[in-house]
């Protein structure tokens, strides 16, 4: 890969309703991560809490961003000197209901951004609007750390590609797809389909993170601008450190003017 790389980390975790054995995951993750260079490492939807459905007990154990939960996660973030993003169950003002939430930790332990998920999975035989608040907000969420652009998403907004081109149009050079993609007929292959179309149509890296399995699919995957997978973890729980080139990206969208060239 050419031009000056930037290193993250994609953490393929295993989560349970033992919130913490989930942070004690990450936080090993994220150490591991530290050690290989990343600047940052990222990590699936419902990281810190999840079951095969998501059920009553979701918002009854909820906690606002400012809670116990995410001051742990603020607090591994510190100490690994790392930046750091995970789902978390927040804390809604509807009871009965809480948010699916991505927030985002630089390596001081502030909170750069959150984004509460917006498109809820009722498909497949599933209700996650039944206990859990779309976000109010449809605006793009990005932040930047380390030089580089980051726009949140999750699940099942990766089938959503406006949301994806809101994004970029902010500005995002990479993508955070933080997911718990539900197993299937056919799920695992629209789950790489998806991160590649992301990439390309947009010409920015997507790195996928996604639950393992059996509670989800595995196979987090970072993808270039071209739609080249450069990682996929594979089934089990694990983390790995990649490259990404913001010249890539800038190459990419000169070979490709999209941008410029789409008529509205």
């Amino acid at each position: 890969m050419e031009g000056t790389l930037v290193r993250i980390a994609l953490g393929q975790l295993e989560s349970g309703a033992d919130i913490r054995a989930n942070l004690a995951a990450m936080d090993r993750f994220a150490a591991e991560a530290a050690r290989d260079g990343a600047a940052l490492a990222a990590f699936p939807e419902y990281a810190t809490y999840e079951k095969k459905k998501v059920d009553a007990t979701f918002p009854r154990v909820a906690q606002p961003l400012d809670g116990p939960v995410c001051q742990e996660l603020a607090g591994i973030a510190r100490r690994h000197r790392i930046a750091l993003v995970a789902g978390v169950v927040e804390t809604s003002e509807e009871p009965g209901r809480a948010y699916n939430t991505l927030v985002a930790f630089g390596p001081d332990g502030g909170r750069l951004a959150f984004y509460r998920k917006i498109h809820l999975f009722d498909a497949q035989g599933f209700g996650e609007s039944t206990f859990i608040k779309p976000g109010p907000s449809t605006a793009p969420v990005v932040f930047e750390h380390g030089g580089v652009r980051f726009g949140l998403m999750t699940c099942y907004d990766l089938r959503f590609p406006e949301l994806a081109r809101s994004l970029a149009d902010a500005g995002a050079q990479v993508l955070l797809v933080c997911s718990s993609w539900v197993p299937g007929e056919h799920k695992t292959e629209q789950w790489l389909a998806l991160n590649a179309a992301r990439a390309i149509e947009n010409s920015v890296y997507v790195a996928g993170v996604c639950q393992a399995p059996p509670v989800s699919v595995g196979r987090s995957v970072l993808v270039d601008p071209m739609g080249v997978a450069e990682a996929d973890l594979g089934l089990e729980p694990a983390v790995r450190a990649v490259e990404i080139s913001l010249e890539t990206v800038d190459r990419v969208r000169d070979s490709f003017p999209m941008f410029r060239q789409r008529r509205l």
